[in-house]
C-alpha cells in the first residue's frame, strides 16, 4: 500500500532521492498548513555528505492556519517510508499532518518542539 509523504526540504533533491530510495520520486506541489519553517545543523556526516548541506530545512507546528509550508507530496511504499525515517536525524520526528489541498501526508518535524511543554 502508497503512503503520502510530505517534503519541504532535501528528499525533494534528485540525488537524496536516488541515495535513499534508489529511484527519482515523482509527486505533486502542496502546502502544509499551520507550521513554520525554520533551519537546523546537521551533525551526520553521511546526511551532509548525501544533501551536500550542512543545514536543513524544519518545520514546527504553530497552529495558526496562515502559516503554510511549500513542498511536495510524493508517493512512496511502506519500505521507502523506512528508508526515509532512517535518512531523518534525530532532530526529526516523522507525524500525519493536513496539508492545504485536503489529503493526509506523513511529514518530517521538529522533534525538540514536541518535547517541549
Amino acid at each position: 500500500m502508497m503512503q503520502l509523504l510530505f517534503s519541504y526540504g532535501t528528499l525533494q533533491q534528485r540525488d537524496v532521492q536516488r541515495a535513499t530510495f534508489g529511484r527519482i520520486l515523482h509527486g505533486t506541489a502542496d502546502e502544509l498548513l499551520g507550521f513554520h519553517q525554520s533551519m537546523v545543523k546537521i551533525e551526520d556526516a553521511d546526511v551532509v555528505k548525501t544533501s551536500g548541506k550542512t543545514h536543513h530545512p524544519i518545520v514546527a507546528r504553530t497552529g495558526r492556519p496562515d502559516d503554510r509550508v511549500a513542498g511536495t507530496v510524493f508517493d512512496v511504499t511502506q519500505e521507502e517510508l523506512a528508508q526515509a525515517d532512517h535518512y531523518e536525524v534525530s532532530d526529526y520526528k516523522r507525524v500525519s499532518a493536513q496539508l492545504a489541498s485536503g489529503r493526509t501526508a506523513w511529514v518530517y518535524i521538529d522533534a525538540r518542539a514536541l518535547a517541549e511543554p
